[in-house]
């Protein structure tokens, strides 16, 4: 699915500055998207609006041309802590999307472990509390549920902040599978200059709530981690990023 943003302004009140200042974006069809900015920058703000989770003062938000005016099943969001009930399974959160979508009963428990084996999680894992589990292994329900609700488009905001180097690793190349797998359009935020040139088919750069730039990932794929460095393109993108990002590289 095609997302355009036209004109998109988000003003909080008592903020003498608008969040989101006249963003006009397009994620096309399948593609992978990425938002990176300071904190501050706005890129949660659109994310949001992306999502319908935030109403915008001023211009659009449309879905392969429908107007996007709140939550819609067609937009699935992760967030950077899982949103998991702590009082069910894992499989009674996976059930709880599935009941949503009216999944018939008789279907649902084979669904769920089609879940679970899609994200990585052993079967055994359907009925542990998600207390129980790591924090990699807590995402990944968390993804699994949001595909629960069959998604034609994954919102991710920071959902690898919180984890490990190694663990954040492993869930790179887990969504980097699922968007080969299941051809869906993903907008993903984070802070991480690598983790963006690793994911991303174009990176967008937001400062002072506006896009300032928006960068071509010259990487072919597959990126594997232990050899991004090495890949023709990755250093000047890189410090492209930098520099729009305002980091002094010589302060580093």
């Amino acid at each position: 699915m095609t997302i355009e943003t036209r004109d998109l302004v988000v003003h909080f009140p008592g903020k003498a500055e608008p969040t989101l200042d006249h963003i006009d974006i397009t994620i096309p069809d399948g593609g992978f998207t990425v938002l990176v900015g300071a904190s501050g920058s706005g890129k949660s703000t659109l994310l949001h609006c992306l999502a319908g989770l935030t109403a915008p003062n001023a211009g659009t938000v449309t879905v392969d041309g429908d107007p996007v005016t709140g939550p819609s099943s067609r937009l699935g969001m992760a967030f950077q802590r899982d949103v998991l009930f702590p009082w069910m399974t894992v499989a009674g959160n996976i059930d709880f999307a599935l009941k949503a979508r009216r999944v018939p009963a008789g279907q649902r428990r084979a669904r769920i472990a089609e879940l679970l084996d899609t994200v990585g999680l052993a079967p055994e894992v359907a009925g542990q509390a998600p207390s129980r589990l790591s924090g990699g292994m807590r995402q990944r329900a968390g993804i699994a549920r949001v595909l629960a609700g069959e998604p034609s488009v994954l919102l991710m905001d920071e959902p690898f902040a919180a984890l490990d180097a190694l663990t954040r690793l492993r869930m790179q190349d887990l969504l980097i599978d699922l968007w080969t797998r299941l051809d869906r359009t993903i907008v993903f935020v984070t802070h991480d200059i690598d983790e963006a040139i690793r994911l991303a088919d174009t990176i967008s750069v937001l400062r002072g709530g506006r896009i300032a730039e928006q960068f071509v990932n010259p990487i072919a794929r597959p990126r594997p981690a232990d050899s991004l460095g090495d890949r023709a393109g990755y250093s000047a993108l890189r410090k492209s990023l930098h520099h729009e990002l305002g980091i002094d590289r010589s302060a580093a």
